[in-house]
């Protein structure tokens, strides 16, 4: 059984943190400050990345991420040989504490950095470190027994374990987003049942087309969804391919030939996740094909939301002088000089993060370009812009479908509108020819008249044939056979 997570404010007595320490890296000692869990790669860090001023804590599935690394290599490597009992122990115990929760604000390291991810790796290791030392009785910084790289990091490198963490938080994250796209589908088509009998002109170029159903319009965007909610879960296989064993290059340099398949069998028992080792490690690891692929499907995804979002505010414009053929929920007053006026502020705010989304790809893509030879160094914009987007993209979707979509309604004269409506000479055109239509059509705009009375007074058809041809089926579910009969 994991232990109780502890956080900084309730650390054991066993050792208190007193002071300030100083550790020692290869350049020199370090002042840490009191009360910390991370050490001296972690302080060199924040010294030389002050740039976004957003710590990897900001993405808790990261951290989650980092620490199930960690736990299946620390486990692997005790049934190996490699590591003693006495540090896996502690070290397995601080990373489950990690995984339930526990010490994510000690990750503090900026997501912008230097270093394709070691500022990141190493903050995970010094936390892990000086939590286990603490599990075990000692002092934080007492590396001598449980130390942050010859213990916590074997077997490991920067290059492996990053990228594998970064694919888990992705994979744990686009599943949250496709749930909840499957939600805002099921909303859509409930809405579609809903309307299924309303009639409106269907538009082309924001020009009046053709007759149809308010239904099948969103019946439509349910089905929009759904195709992009498909090609998200498409991607996520790809995340599935993890390099961990591969170490600095592929290559597997400093890491028991055992290592590698056991510690992905490990973490597939950790995370539940179908992991596999990808199938060429030096490829992979240079390789952010499977990150291009999740932002292309992420960006399609929220581009294709925000031409929603954009046909229900244009639809719902108005409501005098505009469209008015559906009324979104007011959700708060739109101005301070304008007394009465209503904002479509849910649907705004989905296009702004279709926005950010696409800028996110645009990130990607140049740092997924700019990586040369055996390692890409930009591995840490790139997954700060995913994990970025996904969590705006999945906060957007829920609160899209709860404070929009399933209470929008109907304008209850929308049927009325079609009846006047040019566009159903566009019906007749089968049984009256199509010059004969563009006639009528252009008459009833310059008279204002309907089409039915106008073609029946023009002696085109009867009144039960334009009755037919005009009903709600044939409008919207066409028999050509009957419209031929009834031109005869």
């Amino acid at each position: 059984m994991a232990p109780t997570p502890t956080t900084e404010s309730e650390v054991p007595a066993t050792a208190p943190a007193v002071g300030r320490r100083i550790e020692h890296d290869a350049l020199g000692p370090v002042e840490v400050p009191p009360g910390v869990y991370w050490g001296a790669a972690t302080a060199r860090a924040l010294e030389n990345f002050p740039l976004s001023g957003v710590p990897i804590s900001t993405h808790r599935s990261l951290v989650v991420a980092l620490a199930q690394v960690k736990l299946a290599a620390a486990r692997v490597n005790r049934r190996l040989g490699v590591l003693d009992a006495e540090a896996a122990g502690p070290i397995e115990a601080a990373c489950e504490e990690i995984i339930s929760g526990a010490l994510h604000e000690q990750f503090v390291v900026d997501v912008v950095q230097g270093g394709a991810g070691t500022s990141t790796n190493m903050n995970a290791n010094e936390v892990i470190a000086n939590r286990a030392l603490e599990l075990a009785g000692h002092a934080r910084g007492s590396y001598d027994v449980i130390h942050p790289i010859d213990h916590v990091n074997r077997s490991q490198s920067t290059n492996d374990v990053y990228p594998t963490a970064v694919k888990l938080a992705l994979r744990a994250q686009m599943a949250a987003l496709t749930t909840v796209l499957a939600d805002l589908a099921d909303a859509f088509h409930r809405k579609g049942d809903e309307f299924a009998d309303v009639l409106k002109v269907g538009r082309t170029q924001l020009q009046d087309a053709v007759p149809m159903t308010l239904g099948r319009e969103f019946h439509a965007f349910g089905a929009s969804i759904g195709n992009d909610r498909a090609r998200l879960l498409e991607a996520m296989p790809l995340l599935e391919g993890v390099t961990l064993g591969g170490t600095a290059i592929g290559t597997g340099i400093n890491a028991d030939p055992r290592y590698r398949p056991l510690v992905v069998e490990e973490l597939r028992a950790i995370t539940g996740l179908p992991l596999r080792t990808a199938e060429d490690l030096v490829e992979a690891t240079s390789d952010t094909g499977p990150f291009l692929s999740a932002s292309g499907a992420l960006k399609r995804s929220a581009l294709k939301l925000s031409k929603i979002a954009s046909d229900l505010r244009l639809l719902s414009s108005g409501p005098q002088a505009g469209f008015n053929e559906i009324s979104l929920p007011a959700r708060q007053p739109g101005s301070s000089i304008m007394p009465g006026k209503v904002n479509p502020v849910i649907p705004e705010a989905m296009n702004q993060v279709a926005y950010i989304v696409a800028g996110a790809d645009t990130t990607v893509s140049m740092a997924a370009e700019s990586g040369q030879l055996q390692l890409n160094a930009f591995e840490p914009v790139i997954a700060h812009s995913l994990l970025t987007a996904l969590r705006l993209m999945t906060a957007a979707v829920v609160t899209l479908r709860e404070r929009c979509v399933e209470g929008i309604t109907v304008n209850a004269e929308l049927g009325q509108r079609v009846a006047g409506s040019a566009t159903l000479a566009t019906a007749l055109t089968p049984a009256i020819g199509y010059d004969a239509a563009s006639r009528l059509a252009k008459h009833a705009v310059l008279t204002r008249r309907p089409i039915a009375e106008l073609a029946v007074e023009q002696g085109m058809l009867s009144p039960d044939a334009v009755g037919r041809l005009l009903s709600l089926r044939a409008l919207t579910e066409p028999d050509l056979e009957a419209v031929a009969h009834l031109a005869e």
